[in-house]
C-alpha cells in the first residue's frame, strides 16, 4: 500500500468521525416543530439493501430515490439531502476497503477526489436552496441519465478501457474538471459511479482503477455535501439515519462475504423503476406549475 492511500485511509477515518460529531451536533441544535413518523426499520432495511447493491456495482443513488418517491416516504425537495447525508458512511466504508485493495497513482487518485469534493461543495450550497418545483425537474433529468447509464452498462457498450493506472497532462486535467462536474451533479441525487467508469475507460485507464477513485471521490464529497444539507434543513433526519445504520452492515456484507453475484435481471429490474420514478417527478413538476 503507498504512502498516499494510508493517508487517504486515515483521512477517510478523521472524516467519518467528523462528520458524525458535526451531524450530532447539529440536529442537538434544532427543535423540531413536527417530526415525521418513525420508519427506521423500512429506512434502515432500503439502507441495506441499496448500499449492498452498491458495492455490487449496481448503484444506491437511484433505487433509493425511486423507493422513497414511489413509497412516498421523503418530500422530493429533501431526496438529494437524504441521499447524501444517509449513504455517506456507508459509502466511506466502500472506500476504506476498495482503497486498500486496488493499488492506482496517487496523484491521479489524489486530484480526481478532491476536484470532486470540491464540486459538491459548490453544488451543494446552490441546490439546498432550490424551490421544490426545480428540485423536481431536475432530479427527473438525474435518473433519466441514470437509467441510460444503466442500459449502457448492461449491454457492455461502456468503453473496455486500457491498462493504464495513471493519467498525466492534458488528460489528467480533463479528468480532474470532470469530476468536479461529477461532484457537483452528486448534490441533485446523480450517482458518480457510473459516468466516473466511463470516463476513465475513454481515457485508456485499468477500469479497475475507478472503484478507488470513484469510491474515494464520494466517501470524500458526500459528508461535505451532507452537512450543508443538515445546516440548511433540507433533508429527512430520521431516514438519513435509517439509511446510514442499514447501509454500513450491507457495504461488508458485501465486500468480504458475498463478494460476486449476478445481477443482470436485477439491473433491467433497476432500470424500469428509474424510468418510471423520472416520470413521476416530472409530472410532479408538471402538475405543480
Amino acid at each position: 500500500m503507498t504512502l498516499a492511500a494510508k493517508v487517504l485511509l486515515g483521512a477517510l477515518c478523521a472524516l467519518a468521525a467528523a462528520y458524525v460529531w458535526r451531524w450530532i451536533a447539529l440536529e442537538r441544535r434544532r427543535t423540531r416543530e413536527a417530526a415525521p413518523p418513525y420508519r427506521g426499520p423500512l429506512h434502515s432495511l432500503i439502507g441495506f439493501v441499496t448500499n449492498f447493491f452498491d458495492t455490487l456495482g449496481v448503484g444506491s443513488f437511484a433505487p433509493t430515490t425511486s423507493v422513497f418517491k414511489l413509497l412516498r416516504l421523503v418530500p422530493d425537495e429533501r431526496i438529494p439531502g437524504t441521499l447524501n447525508a444517509g449513504h455517506a458512511l456507508p459509502t466511506i466504508a466502500q472506500a476504506l476497503i476498495f482503497i486498500a485493495a486496488v493499488s492506482v497513482d496517487p496523484m491521479t487518485l489524489v486530484l480526481m477526489i478532491a476536484a470532486a469534493v470540491v464540486g459538491a461543495w459548490a453544488g451543494s450550497g446552490v441546490v439546498a436552496r432550490l424551490p421544490k418545483r426545480t428540485i423536481q425537474i431536475g432530479m427527473g433529468v438525474a435518473l433519466l441519465c441514470a437509467a441510460v447509464l444503466f442500459m449502457l452498462g448492461i449491454g457492455d457498450w461502456i468503453p473496455a478501457g486500457g491498462d493504464a493506472l495513471q493519467l498525466r497532462g492534458p488528460l489528467l486535467m480533463f479528468a480532474v474538471g470532470c469530476n468536479f462536474l461529477l461532484g457537483a451533479l452528486m448534490t441533485l441525487g446523480v450517482g458518480l459511479y457510473a459516468p466516473c467508469l466511463i470516463l476513465v475507460s475513454l481515457l485508456g485507464m485499468n477500469p479497475i482503477a475507478a472503484f478507488p477513485i470513484m469510491m474515494g471521490s464520494c466517501a470524500f464529497l458526500m459528508p461535505v455535501a451532507g452537512l450543508r444539507f443538515i445546516a440548511a434543513q433540507r433533508y429527512d433526519a430520521r431516514a438519513a439515519l435509517g439509511l446510514a445504520l442499514g447501509g454500513i452492515p450491507g457495504v461488508l456484507i458485501a465486500a468480504f462475504i458475498v463478494k460476486q453475484l449476478p445481477l443482470l435481471w436485477l439491473r433491467w429490474l433497476v432500470v424500469i423503476v428509474v424510468l418510471y420514478t423520472a416520470i413521476a417527478m416530472m409530472r410532479a413538476a408538471r402538475t405543480r406549475r
